[in-house]
């Protein structure tokens, strides 16, 4: 067959779990070890490591395509089009999280006092 291999798909489920599984363990109760207090988030420093990563995804994405381009016999059509797809994903879905943070940011702008 031509398909992906069950279990490249059985390993991207367990790593979106692994993901899943790490955001909400770190969202839930975030602690500082030295004080046991609970840590402060940083909007800032969250918004920021998350266009870090989706940056990284878009050149991991590059990468992979200019190696398939290349000729690399270890990366598959499959793979750099997965790859494309999710760098892709993580793109449209931080500008539809800008468009958010913008229009929210018109409506406190425009609240009277």
């Amino acid at each position: 067959m031509g398909g992906i291999d069950t279990s490249r798909i059985d390993a991207m489920v367990a790593q979106l779990r692994a993901a899943s599984a790490k955001m909400e363990g770190g969202i839930q109760n975030p602690v500082s070890p030295a004080t046991d207090a609970p840590a402060k988030l940083d909007f800032a420093d969250a918004l920021k490591a998350s266009l870090d990563q989706v940056n990284g995804m878009d050149a991991e994405a590059s990468k992979i395509g200019q190696k398939f381009t290349m000729g690399d016999d270890k990366v598959s059509l499959s793979d750099v089009m997965i790859s494309m797809q999710k760098a892709s994903i993580a793109f449209q879905t931080t500008v539809q999280v800008r468009n958010k943070l913008v229009s929210a940011y018109h409506d406190i702008m425009n609240m009277q006092i």
